[in-house]
């Protein structure tokens, strides 16, 4: 690329400050505008972060003509209402995830990105970093085997609040829609590279869960994942029971520990894998170390795909999201 990628920031939440650090240390990008609903909001995260211009409206930051592309950071059932807005104004959009509260709202986002020609990306960035890359390659290199069986876990303990956004169903509260995309979204990447294909999508779902009593939302859920390969995939989430937060891959001749699969490194660093030959109880440790920022690396594949001519960022396809989705809806319904 000749240029940086030009972003506008939409919302400016803690993910939001995430991002921005990591387009900072970017190879491809540059925050040059962020929009809030407060022009007081917006003016400190401009000051913080070093960007050029402030907006007290998102409607003033769509508008804003230097800006190319904008990365969409308001709470999940804002996501659909903005991608819209934003693919109306002509900017090319990431958006956090998950990028609906259904199915039918990622139909919504991937329908306006095609009808104004711009690219739509949902972030999830560990898709973008390296370790996952090596996690696909390990797949496909026949070293485990026959992959059989993946278990992956994301979920955190807070405390029962009313007022936060984890516990209202009207703001897609709950541990599904929040963080159990993420094991989802593995184990179908997963059961996409035992058959040399980018995803693949469950042909059985089963699952359970525990509802708060008071706020309705999903606390603790599990979901078993049966795919058309064989493959069998157990996925758990939660907002109020800490999980250990790993994945796991099985094979016939090897398995794969991944210690961090959601957040490998936040900034440059070192990430491990694990990687367990036959009955051997001591693990052969595969160290990948990377200068990249995580964030920066899913801004800096947005870019690349977009200055390639792309119609969607390989890391994460809208085919992939509207397979995502599929699930989750289908894991929400299941435990219901």
């Amino acid at each position: 690329m000749a240029t940086r990628l030009k972003w506008g920031i939409l919302a400016t939440g803690g993910i939001a400050r995430s991002f921005a650090k990591g387009v900072a240390h970017s190879a491809l990008g540059e925050v040059v505008a962020v929009g809030s609903r407060s022009q007081a909001s917006a003016d400190a995260f401009a000051k913080e972060f070093g960007v050029p211009r402030a907006h007290g409206t998102y409607e003033a930051l769509l508008a804003d003509p230097d800006v190319e592309a904008v990365y969409i950071a308001t709470p999940h059932p804002q996501h659909v209402e903005w991608v819209e807005k934003a693919a109306a104004a002509g900017k090319h959009i990431l958006c956090e995830k998950p990028i609906g509260l259904n199915q039918a709202e990622a139909v919504r986002a991937v329908y306006a990105a095609r009808e104004y020609n711009v690219l739509l990306m949902e972030a999830f960035m560990y898709r973008c970093h390296p370790q996952t890359a090596k996690i696909v390659e390990i797949v496909k290199s026949g070293v485990l085997g026959d992959v059989r069986l993946v278990q992956a876990a994301f979920g955190f303990a807070n405390g029962y609040d009313p007022t936060n956004r984890f516990w209202s169903k009207e703001l897609g509260g709950g541990g599904i829609l929040d963080v159990g995309c993420y094991p989802v979204s593995f184990s179908r990447l997963i059961a996409g590279a035992i058959d040399g294909k980018e995803f693949a999508d469950p042909v059985k779902i089963s699952g359970a869960v525990e509802l708060h009593p008071e706020a309705g939302v999903d606390t603790c859920a599990a979901a078993t994942l049966h795919f058309a390969n064989g493959l069998i995939a157990q996925v758990s989430t939660s907002i109020q029971l800490m999980q250990e937060n790993v994945a796991r891959i099985y094979g016939t001749k090897a398995w794969l520990l991944v210690p961090d699969p959601w957040v490998p490194v936040r900034e440059s660093g070192a990430t491990e894998l694990h990687l367990f030959r036959g009955a051997d109880k001591t693990p052969e440790v595969i160290k990948l170390e990377t200068e990249e920022w995580l964030y920066g690396t899913e801004a800096d594949a947005f870019a690349r795909a977009l200055a390639e001519g792309k119609r969607d960022v390989p890391q994460m396809s809208t085919a992939d999201t509207l397979g995502n989705m599929a699930v989750l809806d289908a894991w929400m319904t299941a435990t219901r």
